[in-house]
Parts: C-alpha cells; structure tokens; sequence
C-alpha cells in the first residue's frame, strides 16, 4: 500500500486543486473522472478478485459520475453490475458536466441505470459507495438516508467512492449518518475530515490516488493541514552532539501529585527521562517520594507542601509540566499562583487548565511559550462550550483555543490536533486502547522532555504527540487495544524518538 501524503485540504481547497488541474495543467474534467473511476475499480479487483457481481449506488453529482464510470469498467470486464440512482424520473435530465458524459459513456457500454427502491435488495458480491461527496452540508435525507441505511446493513464489502457519504469533508462529522465501509479511495488532495471525529469509525482502509496531477497543480492551493508522521521526529530531533552533558539537554520540572494522586506526576516524569529530558526534578506532595523513587530512582523528588517551597525549584528549572494528579484544592491553587509568575515555557494539562478555566486565568494567558494538551471535555470547559459543539468542528476549535490563550494547543481526541496559530497538524496514529488512565500524564511528561531539549512549541507538540500515538498502535499491535497501560508505552516512545523504529 502506497503511503498516504503528508498534506491535509478541506473540500473547497480540494476543489480549487481539481479546477487547477482542469484549468491550468489542462486535464480534461472527464479524464480525471475516468481516472478515478479506474482507481477505485483497480482497488476492488485487487482486494476481491473472486468477485462477479457489483452493486453500484449513485447520486447526481461528481461523486455519482465516478460511480457510472466504475459500472461501466465492470460491465466491459463481464461482470454483472446492479447500478442504481437515487433520484426521481428526471434524473438523467438533470445531469450535467462530467457527471453527463459518464452516465452516457456507461450507458454506451451496457450499464443499465435503474432507480433505487429501498424495498430492493442490494445483490453484488462487493458495493460501491457513489452516492454523495465532499459538497455535502445538510443532513442526508431522503432516498439517500434509505440507501445509506440499506448499505449498512449489508454483509458485503463495501467501498466508498473519495469518501463515505454522509461525511462532513471538513470536519469528519456525520451528517446525519454515513456509510460505513470497508475502503474508501479518495482523489487528488486527502480531505482532512478523512482523519478526525467520527470519520475514524466510517472510513475504513484509506487508499489515495492523485489521479497523475502534476506537482505544479499543488503548488498553487494553499493547505489547510499537515499529517503528523516519522518524519516531523527526524526533523525536529538532529543527532545528538558527542560533548553533550546533561545540561545540554535541559532541566525540567513536573508539579503535581496531591493526596492520593501521586502516580499521575510519577509518570510525567518517568517518560519525561525516556524523552531525553537531561534532568527532571519531581516537584510533589512529601508522602509520594518513596514510591516515585522506587519507581525511577533518576528522578529528583522534592517534597513540595506550599507555593513557596516552590518557588525555589522554579528558578532553577528551565521548562515546567504542570497539572499530573494536581487536584483542585487550596495546595493546587498555591502551585498554580507560584507558576503563573514564571515566563518559563509550561505544559499544562488536566487540572491544570482546569483551574485555568475556573480561576479566569485563561482569559488573561495569551503567553507563547504555554502549551495546552486539553481533551474535549478540558477544551470544552475552557471555551464555555459544550463537548458535543465543540466536537462539530475540531479545527475551528483548536483554532480558537489557540487564539484565547496565545500558545500552542494540543485538542486529544480522534484526529489530534496541535497548532501554533500559524500552522495546524494533525495526528492520525494512535487507537481506542489509549482510553485509559495515564495517557494524558504520559504525553505531557514526553512534550515537557522535548521543549527541555530546545524545541519550539508546536514542534515539542507535534513530535510529542506522534511519539505517543504511534508508541501505542506499536504497543496495541503486539498485545491489542483492551488493558493497554500508559506506562508499557514508554519504552517505545523512547525507541521512536531515537529512530529505532
């Protein structure tokens, strides 16, 4: 399997690189059509060579039109094809464009076109998805939300043509439903809806196909967002130099671990070490110094019971986690008025930011050099918003997150995102069994570690976040996704920040 592009585009930007490559490099709109259509039928022999019969379910737009194509590729290989449309009488009239051409193209080849009855079954060994595509806004409706339906409930494979319909291309939302298949080959630019938010349940295997466009087609539409891969690590993490001492690599401090929450902070500073942080200081309540040493016995742990003693770590600190196991009592509050007077960079994360939120600090942040690693609820909570509205756009989101405090934002969640305010990355590693307790802490210690070693913000974040994500699709291919522990993911983390793997 070919791997996947590092650029991200929403539907408009995926457009625009269609009209380019029509208007600019001089690609006829049915060539790319034609294109299409070979890609996905290529992918169905490929993965179902014992097939004889397609089903292949169309609507009325571009999406459709590669649906006709498809029919017709199959019909002229001597399969037998069950091609519906959704639509009433008038539908072929209605046709227009590419979508035009390849209707009469696929009629001229044999494909009879009947319309879709829900009351019909869906007979083909495989199913091919044509019916909507990256236009769509509303909720689907209709003799759509009938075949939607109907494709669900199917045995068969099934394989959706540039994306599941009823998918939100934007923002991955579904638009009432969507179908759920097996594959989805998508064209010329990936979607960024593809990776995020419900998407990751609807789309199955990702296949792309640039349909042959010129890199010169690319260079004229801006992106809207880069996927997050082995690469960033190579690039943010250069060879260390054979003079190096532990001083080189920075010195920082986790706060955290009150009363019965000691193994939160315990963790953000175990993976912290793993990250190449040169030395980390435990900054805590005094009944959790024998377990963190006992634990990583690397770490320096200093018994911590007011503001105060503090601020003495601080000053010799050079970056700071704050939030593991905080709580939100008065000795939490002490230790957040102790680093709001620090300009050192700081990551916050769980009761962290949300004491940022309940203590109105958030509104008065706006310091660069903060990164904030929410997930949805902690967003939520900071932009005084609900989860479910906040979740409807990600991006949009992320963005505002990003404005309110001035630093980087890290949104967790299916499809991570992390921005800076200039550029937005998105994370697609990862999997369900890092639903569990400690992933959070794990990932602040890894960023806090990779900000010790001189990165910028968003590079800390970035690299961070693949770092762990990847660490546990390795740790869930081994041993699978239920019972996964924060901790196992630490020595792998170590490995891909190193390289290895």
């Amino acid at each position: 399997m070919k791997e996947l592009p590092g650029t991200l585009y929403t539907a408009e930007q995926t457009r625009l690189l269609d009209k380019t490559a029509i208007e600019e490099a001089g690609i006829p709109g049915f060539t790319l059509m034609k294109r299409a259509g070979r890609a996905v039928f290529a992918e169905i022999q490929k993965r179902w060579p014992q097939m004889k019969t397609l089903s292949v379910l169309c609507g009325g737009g571009n999406n459709g039109g590669d649906g006709f194509i498809v029919a017709a590729l199959a019909r002229q290989k001597g399969y037998e094809v069950q091609a519906r449309y959704v639509g009433d009488d008038e539908f072929a009239g209605r046709l227009r464009g590419e979508a035009r051409e390849a209707w009469l193209w696929a009629s001229g080849e044999g494909v009879r076109f009947q319309q879709f009855q829900p009351d019909e079954p869906i007979t083909g060994d495989v199913i091919v998805d044509a019916l909507l595509g990256t236009g769509l806004t509303g909720d689907v409706r209709g003799g759509f939300q009938q075949a939607v339906k109907m494709i669900n409930q199917r045995t068969r494979p099934v394989i959706s043509v540039d994306i599941p319909s009823g998918l939100c291309a934007d923002t991955g939302r579904v638009l009432g439903c969507a179908v759920k298949a097996d594959v989805t080959v998508t064209f010329i630019g990936l979607k960024q809806g593809l990776f995020m938010h419900q998407a990751v349940e609807n789309v199955g295997e990702l296949i792309f196909d640039s349909l042959h466009i010129p890199e010169s087609v690319y260079e004229q539409v801006s992106v809207s967002a880069f996927r997050l891969g082995a690469d960033d690590v190579a690039e943010c993490l250069p060879k260390r130099s054979r003079a190096s001492h532990k001083g080189s690599f920075g010195h920082l401090l986790v706060i955290g671990g009150d009363h019965g929450m000691g193994g939160a902070a315990i963790m953000a500073a175990e993976a912290a070490l793993s990250s190449g942080a040169g030395k980390v200081t435990l900054a805590t309540r005094t009944e959790h110094i024998s377990a963190a040493l006992m634990r990583c016995p690397e770490v320096m742990v200093q018994g911590v019971e007011s503001g105060h003693e503090l601020l003495a770590l601080i000053e010799q600190a050079d970056v700071i986690v704050f939030g593991p196991g905080l709580g939100k009592k008065a000795w939490a509050e002490q230790m957040l008025q102790a680093v709001w007077e620090t300009r050192l960079p700081v990551v916050i994360d769980a009761d962290g930011l949300n004491m940022l939120g309940e203590k109105e600090k958030f509104q008065q942040l706006s310091r660069k050099n903060w990164i904030l690693t929410p997930h949805p609820g902690e967003a939520a909570r900071l932009l005084k918003t609900g989860v479910p509205l906040l979740q409807r756009n990600r991006i949009m989101s992320a963005t505002e997150l990003q404005a309110a405090s001035g630093g980087t934002v890290v949104l967790k969640g299916a499809g991570t995102l992390i921005t800076d305010g200039d550029v937005m990355h998105l994370c697609n590693a990862g999997n369900p069994g890092m639903a569990s307790g400690g992933m959070g802490d794990v990932l602040s210690g890894i960023i806090g570690a990779l900000l010790a070693q001189k990165l910028s913000p968003v590079d800390a974040a970035r690299v961070g976040v693949y770092a762990h994500s990847a660490a546990a699709d390795l740790c869930a291919a081994e041993n699978g996704e239920r019972g996964l522990k924060a901790t196992e993911l630490i020595p792998y983390v170590r490995l891909i920040l190193n390289g290895k793997i």
